[in-house]
């Protein structure tokens, strides 16, 4: 197994920083956003290698096998969001011709509002980068037998290599590449396991056939009915809806997918990429609960009448590197969880569920390679568009617009933006070595961010003329703080448990109750205080009625 991981990771580490070497640039432009010049099919796939992070890959079957049926608000909140995306901000957005979130804002707002912008895609983008430095520690300290710290270290610096030389056009190429890494590494063993288990390769059809005998035997371990809704969660019916909608907001708000849409040709060309885009994360979307079902599955087969000394082999390397606790010495397994204080008899990390899925069904050692290759693939896509965020926000909404524009060359942009990843790169070590909770879950934290943050004035900006700085401003600092704010107080470090969150409401949907309150402070403010200039108003017009405005300004309306 450890040569066909050592195979597969240095066959596709090789690839990626071959595209990054190849597609090096010079120039802000490229480096940003790869010179508009990337075809729609491919930056489709970028999209959905950006999209489909270590969340998605690693830790969203994890979640649905533990949560059952609740675990389908990342796929609705998630899909759910492409929708909103697509359909209310990419196209306008791209017509309005900026390089990133904070750039729009700062055109449509003013300088002021464009920092406090580029602090939320800061934020947001850091706090997204330690689920993916989490995501490849946990690939490395398993399929390569590192130490943690090492193998968070490991994962940094080959995502430091290709982002910072290649920028967006590296970017783009290589989450191309990364891409078909992922999709083929998650659906071969998912058809495998299909016809291993239901006697029929599709895992969509397969596994609705399991599912009985799977909520049989997790009622015998002392878990709630896999198809049993609402019970998942703490907060119930509640929660379910407040975190799908954060998600949702969250993701048509996330700044590393939104760039992506600046790199097309034309707006069509923009309008098209999100169509394969979400073809793409189809293919994973689709299949990621008949994995969390069918792991699940054989996770407590494994376990159903075993003692702590005649346990599948597959459970000692995961002990061993740290994501699985046995409490119950030699005795029998009675139950199983994920929740570490629980104090079950056999404790599984969600984080491990998918890349362990393999091993967990006897698969061979190939497919345990290219698993593991595919959850580095994940990871690295996404980081590098997120820490490419942060070099932006950095150096061409803080420095070069609000520092040094006159003596701000583009040599010296560059240099700052990848100073800023650097620093992004050293800060994250640390945070994923301490992860605040499982990945799928860190990641939901930054879909909460940008929902509370950036999804209502990025809608109030297109579609409401009367939107202005103040409001904004006001509207963003609200969402981020309070957000934020009760983000921290749940984590784990304070002493907060489940039963402790406010009126049940868990971290990962304060998010929409964020976003609700920036739009009330954006509205309220913007009513209360003078309205934009004409010319800010009329170009607000000018992005959603072109053709309007071009008869206006000829004299015919």
């Amino acid at each position: 197994m450890e040569f066909w991981t050592f195979f597969f990771l240095i066959l596709t580490f090789g690839i990626y920083m071959t595209i990054a070497w190849r597609s090096r640039v010079k120039e802000t432009k490229e480096f940003y956003v790869a010179s508009q010049g990337v075809p729609t099919i491919a930056n489709g796939a970028a999209v959905a290698a950006d999209w489909m992070s270590a969340a998605s890959f690693i830790g969203m079957a994890g979640m649905i096998a533990f949560l059952g049926s609740d675990g389908s608000v990342y796929l609705m909140g998630w899909t759910g969001g492409y929708v909103l995306l697509a359909l209310l901000l990419a196209p306008y957005l791209r017509k309005w011709g900026k390089f990133t979130v904070p750039e729009f804002v700062g055109d449509r707002y003013s300088d002021t509002v464009r920092v406090v912008a580029a602090v939320c895609a800061i934020v947001i983008s850091f706090t997204y980068v330690v689920g993916q430095m989490t995501g490849g520690g946990v690939v490395f300290a398993r399929f390569l037998g590192l130490e943690a710290h090492w193998a968070v270290i490991v994962a940094a610096v080959v995502i430091f290599f290709y982002a910072v030389l290649g920028g967006m056009k590296g970017i783009t190429y290589t989450q191309v590449a990364q891409y078909s890494v992922l999709i083929v590494a998650y659906l071969i063993p998912a058809v495998a396991v299909s016809q291993q288990v239901g006697g029929f390769p599709v895992p969509q059809v397969t596994y609705g056939t399991i599912l009985a005998e799977l909520d049989g035997l997790r009622e015998d371990f002392g878990l709630d009915r896999f198809t049993e809704a609402f019970s998942g969660r703490d907060g119930g019916q509640l929660d379910v809806f407040l975190v799908t909608l954060s998600l949702m907001l969250g993701t048509a708000g996330l700044p590393h997918v939104i760039i992506r849409f600046y790199t097309t040709k034309t707006v069509r060309g923009a309008r098209f990429s999100a169509f394969w885009a979400l073809f793409f994360i189809s293919l994973l979307y689709l299949t990621a609960p008949a994995v969390g079902a069918f792991t699940n599955l054989n996770l407590l087969q494994g376990a159903q009448g075993a003692t702590a000394d005649d346990l599948p082999a597959w459970i000692q390397p995961w002990t061993d590197a740290g994501y699985v606790t046995l409490n119950a010495d030699d005795g029998a397994i009675d139950s199983v969880s994920n929740v570490a204080a629980s104090g079950a008899d056999l404790i599984v990390s969600n984080d491990i569920l998918v890349l362990a899925s393999p091993e967990i069904s006897g698969l061979p050692a190939p497919i345990i390679g290219l698993m593991a290759a595919g959850g580095m693939a994940a990871a690295l896509s996404t980081a590098a568009g997120l820490l490419l965020v942060i070099s932006s926000a950095a150096s061409h909404d803080i420095y070069y617009r609000m520092i040094s524009r006159e003596a701000a060359s583009e040599k010296t942009q560059m240099l700052v933006g990848r100073l800023a990843m650097t620093a992004a790169v050293i800060i994250a070590i640390f945070a994923g070595l301490n992860p605040p909770a499982f990945v799928a879950q860190v990641v939901a934290f930054a879909f909460g961010l940008a929902a509370s943050t950036f999804f209502p004035i990025l809608i109030l900006g297109i579609f409401w003329k009367k939107a202005n700085a103040k409001g904004a401003a006001s509207g963003m600092l609200t969402g981020l703080i309070f957000s934020s704010g009760y983000m921290i107080y749940t984590l784990e470090l304070f002493g907060t448990q489940a039963n402790d969150h406010l009126f049940n409401v868990s971290p990962e949907g304060i998010g929409a109750i964020g976003a609700v309150l920036n739009f009330a402070v954006t509205i309220t403010v913007s009513n209360l205080t003078r309205p934009p200039s004409e010319e800010v108003q009329e170009m607000v017009e000018s992005i959603r009625y072109p053709a309007q405005q071009q008869l206006k300004a000829a004299g015919k309306l």
